[in-house]
This record gives C-alpha cells, sequence and structure tokens, in this order.
C-alpha cells in the first residue's frame, strides 16, 4: 500500500517531534477533507467501462490512514457535500437497489469520518432518500443554516469531538442555492438561510459550549457570483467561504467545497481556508497548533496542504464495503437497450447542429407536446458507438438527474435566452478576442441550443445582440409572439443566469426524468435511426468562428460531465 511520501509525514508531524525544544504543551490537531465526491468511490468510470487511477474515496482512504499513522489520535474527517449523486452508482442506489446501504455511506462509514455538510446535489433525489442515509451514517450530516416549517431544525448544526483533550466544534452550511434548483423536493419542506448568519451564531454556541477549536464545513464557493439573482428571488447569496473566514469571529479554520475549484493554504484574518478536489481527487489536511491558555486550548497556527489522490493504492475497506452496489451498477449501465447502424459523437455539437443534441431534443419537445425544446451539450466526449447502445452511453450523454418541464414564453423572452446562451463565447469586440473564443468563466452546460426555431449567432456582434436572425414555422419571431418550450427544471427555475426563464408559467411538469425518457425511447425504436431526429436549424456566423470555438473548448474535451458551480 503506497502512503504519504515521507516529506509529507515529517511536515505533517513536525510540531510533534519538536514538542520537547519549543512547546511542551503544543499539539497539532488535524483536519482531513474531501468534498464534491459524487459518488466517485472506486477506480471505475461507469460511463466508459474503464479503470480510473486518478480519484475517489477507495484512494482518499489510503490517505487518511497516513494521515492518521503520523497523527496518532489527533486527526478529524469531515467532507463539505455532494456525495450521494453525481453518477450511475448514486443513480442505482436511489432508483434502483434501494433496499442495501448507500455505496457512499458505506465507504464513508468504512473511513469513519466525524462530520459531513450536506450539499444541494443531496436533495435531487428527495428528503426521504436524504433521510435513509443519514441514519445509515455512523456520523452526523450537518446543515446549520437548514430550517424546516415553524424553524425548526431538520439537521444537526454542528458537533464537537474531543482529540487528546482538545474540543474540536464542527459546524456544516448548504448553499441557499438548493431551494430554487430543487424547489420541488424542497418548497414547504426545508428553506436555507444565510450561510453568514447561520455559521455566526452557531459558532458563537459552540464556544459558549466550551469548544477550543471551531471548524466551518461549507458547501459553498469561495466568493464566485451567484449563479441565481439574490435580490430577485430572496434566496441568499452562493458562495460565502471567504465571507465567514471574513465576518463570523472565532473561526479556525474553513473548509470549502461547492465550485470544484482547489485551494491548498489562505488565510483571511487568522482563519485558515482550504478546498479539496471535487470527485475525490485530492484530500485537503489542515494542520492547526494548538497550545494551552489556561484552562482551554488556542490556536497559534495554522498550515494547509493538498495531498492529490492520483497513483495511491484503494484501500480495501472500502472496496469491501462497496462491492454489492459496485457490481450492481456495472450490471446495470452494461445493459443494451437497442442498437444503432452509425456513430452518433457530441465533439462539435456546440459549433454545429448535430444529430446526437436533436436527438435529446425531440425526445423532450414530442414528450411534453411543446412547440420548441431547449438542452445543453453536456459532454463533448459522449457518443453512441455503432452497434449496441448501452444506459451508460444515455448516462454519459445526459449525466444529471434532471426532470422534464414546459413553460409558455413569449417571442422577447425566446430571444432573451439565446442571447444567454451566446454568452457562451466572449466578445470579439475586444482587442485581440477572435470570434468564437469561449469563455472560460461560463461552463458548456449554460450553452443551450433550442430546437424548433431557426437561428443564426453572429459572433463578431456583442453580448446581447448576436442572434441575427429568429423564426419559427418559417416566421420572424416577434416579441408578442407565444411558444411553449420543453426544458429541464434547473433551467425552469432561472439556473445558470436565465432569470428570463423564471417566472414562466409551467405548462408540463410530471415529474419525470429525462435521462430515463432518453432510456425508454432507445427501447421503443430499438434501432436509432439519425435522420429522424436531425433538423438543421441552428447555426454561427462567421464560419471561421465555429473553428476557433472547437479548438477552445479544451477544458470540456476531456470527456466528463462538467459539474464545476453545479445546480
Amino acid at each position: 500500500m503506497r502512503l504519504l511520501t515521507l516529506g509529507c509525514l515529517v511536515l505533517l508531524s513536525s510540531a510533534v517531534s519538536l514538542q520537547g525544544q519549543r512547546a511542551p504543551l503544543a499539539k497539532d490537531v488535524v483536519i482531513a477533507a474531501t468534498t464534491d465526491v459524487h459518488g466517485r468511490i472506486r477506480s471505475w468510470d461507469y460511463y466508459a467501462g474503464t479503470p480510473d487511477s486518478t480519484r475517489g474515496l477507495a484512494r482518499a482512504a489510503t490517505i487518511v490512514d497516513s494521515v492518521r499513522a503520523a497523527n496518532p489520535g489527533r486527526v478529524v474527517l469531515v467532507d463539505a457535500g455532494d456525495f450521494l449523486q453525481g453518477n450511475p452508482l448514486t443513480f442505482v442506489a436511489a432508483r434502483v437497489q434501494t433496499r442495501v446501504p448507500h455505496p457512499v455511506v458505506a465507504a464513508m462509514n468504512a473511513m469513519r469520518y466525524d462530520a459531513a455538510a450536506i450539499g444541494n446535489h443531496e436533495f435531487n433525489y428527495g428528503l426521504a432518500l436524504l433521510a435513509r442515509a443519514a441514519n445509515e451514517a455512523a456520523f452526523p450530516m450537518l446543515s446549520a443554516n437548514a430550517r424546516a416549517p415553524a424553524g425548526k431544525r431538520p439537521f444537526p448544526a454542528s458537533r464537537i469531538v474531543v482529540r487528546e483533550g482538545v474540543r474540536i466544534g464542527i459546524i456544516g452550511a448548504t448553499t441557499p442555492g438548493a431551494v430554487i434548483w430543487d424547489q420541488d423536493n424542497l418548497r414547504g419542506r426545508l428553506t436555507l438561510i444565510d450561510i453568514v448568519e447561520a455559521v455566526g451564531a452557531e459558532a458563537a454556541r459552540l464556544k459558549h459550549r466550551g469548544a477550543d477549536v471551531v471548524v466551518a464545513v461549507l458547501h459553498s464557493g469561495l466568493g464566485e457570483p451567484s449563479s441565481y439573482d439574490t435580490s430577485g428571488t430572496g434566496v441568499a447569496s452562493e458562495n460565502v467561504a471567504a465571507r465567514v473566514a471574513r465576518e463570523v469571529p472565532g473561526l479556525d479554520a474553513v473548509i470549502f467545497g461547492h465550485s470544484h475549484k482547489e485551494l491548498a493554504d489562505s488565510i483571511i484574518g487568522s482563519t485558515l481556508l482550504i478546498q479539496p478536489r471535487n470527485w475525490a481527487g485530492s484530500v485537503a489536511v489542515a494542520t492547526l497548533t494548538v497550545e494551552r491558555d489556561g484552562r482551554h486550548w488556542r490556536v497559534r497556527a495554522r498550515h494547509g496542504q493538498i495531498v492529490r489522490t492520483a497513483g495511491h493504492d484503494e484501500s480495501p475497506r472500502v472496496i469491501a464495503a462497496t462491492r454489492r452496489q459496485h457490481n450492481a451498477t456495472v450490471a446495470y449501465v452494461s445493459s443494451s437497450l437497442g442498437n444503432t447502424l452509425v456513430a452518433w459523437t457530441a465533439d462539435s455539437s456546440r459549433v454545429i447542429d448535430m444529430p446526437i443534441v436533436d436527438f435529446m431534443l425531440e425526445v423532450m419537445r414530442k414528450r411534453s407536446g411543446a412547440d420548441l425544446a431547449a438542452t445543453a451539450s453536456f459532454v463533448l466526449g459522449a457518443a453512441l458507438d455503432s452497434g449496441s447502445v448501452s444506459v451508460a452511453e444515455l448516462s454519459r450523454l445526459y449525466p444529471y438527474d434532471n426532470t422534464l418541464r414546459a413553460i409558455r414564453i413569449t417571442g422577447r423572452q425566446l430571444r432573451a435566452y439565446v442571447e444567454q446562451s451566446a454568452r457562451y463565447f466572449r466578445d470579439a469586440t475586444a482587442d485581440g478576442v477572435a470570434p468564437g473564443t469561449i469563455d472560460p468563466s461560463i461552463p458548456g452546460y449554460n450553452f443551450d441550443i433550442v430546437a424548433g426555431a431557426d437561428y443564426t449567432l453572429d459572433l463578431r456582434r456583442p453580448r446581447g445582440s448576436r442572434v441575427t436572425h429568429l423564426a419559427v414555422k418559417g416566421r420572424p419571431v416577434i416579441d408578442e409572439d407565444s411558444f411553449t418550450l420543453a426544458l429541464n427544471n434547473y433551467r425552469q427555475t432561472g439556473g445558470g443566469g436565465f432569470a428570463m426563464l423564471r417566472d414562466a408559467p409551467v405548462v408540463y411538469d410530471r415529474q419525470e426524468d429525462i435521462r430515463q425518457l432518453l432510456i425508454d425511447e432507445v427501447r421503443a425504436q430499438r434501432t436509432l435511426d439519425p435522420g429522424k431526429y436531425a433538423t438543421k436549424n441552428w447555426r454561427i456566423e462567421p464560419i471561421e468562428a465555429i473553428g476557433t470555438a472547437y479548438r477552445t473548448m479544451h477544458v470540456d474535451r476531456a470527456g466528463r460531465p462538467p459539474f464545476s458551480n453545479t445546480p
């Protein structure tokens, strides 16, 4: 089994080795953390059916074992949320194999987690699934800012653990955007107040209860703009980890996630901030050196580091704890639904109208009876190879657990919607920016493609005025027109900055899973023919912009679902 390098072990245990020389009453408390695991447990890519040696809780467990060996009795293990949803393993656990322990919880129990913050994706399968997982967990799932009707707390806000006499308070909190993204599961049952307010109150309460060290574990980004209109919705800000560090007194460390970024060692005031990589791609290790101050301990020094999971051996304990669920998932995703005589690919689907996207759009439009349909091309590496079509291929094509809705919109809203989607491309009026250059700050899942309307995007024009042609059934669209539009539940709520859709009346909502509708379509057709779905209805100008856009899509071309800043 591969452990941490000797240098890392020396670093993690340096305060212990120097106690006799520097401070006999000083010791290290170590907080190890993961975040945004999204079901990545074992070294297996369920979409591709191939090994994956770069991430996963089984590899993270080996790192945690090394940290514990270097700091016996002084390690706390936490997760910053989004662990119950995100890949076929979690789908099978929630929808197919529901009578066995949840595999992610089983893995976390085997790793001996001390606490986990509840992330927004924990609500995706409903509160009953979350309650089941919480009952199975040997650790508390925390959310200080969650409130049930009448102000009751549906989850614990915090817990105190003791390591070598040091009382460590752990506060969990959840990004408030969940009440927008999962409103069907939460409306009337749960709300989320401002994280800063809730953590501040809980930190004071923990200090009153005698906590020596206080750590906030937040499912919230560092300080990125909210993906929704906070003033129009009345929902508190999405990404506030930096504000928590700055504004809440008495915090020694903030461990955060949600944004799928990585931060090794940052200090705001006297608070350490650290963020591990998503999908268990790394473990964050925060070392807090404490010393005696009368009856209590206080933190006198702090530092953080990131340990990547790539190359570490998998933990036999985690493998054993999840074997049954893993085997069931492999069997599920490998099952054949039908076949296709030709290969379908998505790699050019954000620059050229492609049949693989039209397939998704036509299924959505046909099912809902809408005039129009919209979706993103989520994964540029998605494809349907000629021959058998499997669940895994469709899961990669549509990796999110979204449901189908249809809304009524005006011609003005339709134009604004397409213009918002076109923000995926940078403004070519700026110096040195070629038309078609991708804006790296806008994820690919926020570039929506619309079926049922003919339109042209001129990427030489500034944002907000790129739609040079927009027509439905051969007639130019005017502001007063009225259409029905099929889309997913996340977008219907205005998610991703599409605020123009938020108040549009919902005309269709049967809580149907879009990926399941795609599966049902393949089963019904048996043999997929791209000609049945393909309709050339949109294009980019100038033609050179297509090549520029294709070349600058390298970030998404890794072929994995882009979960950054996800609903």
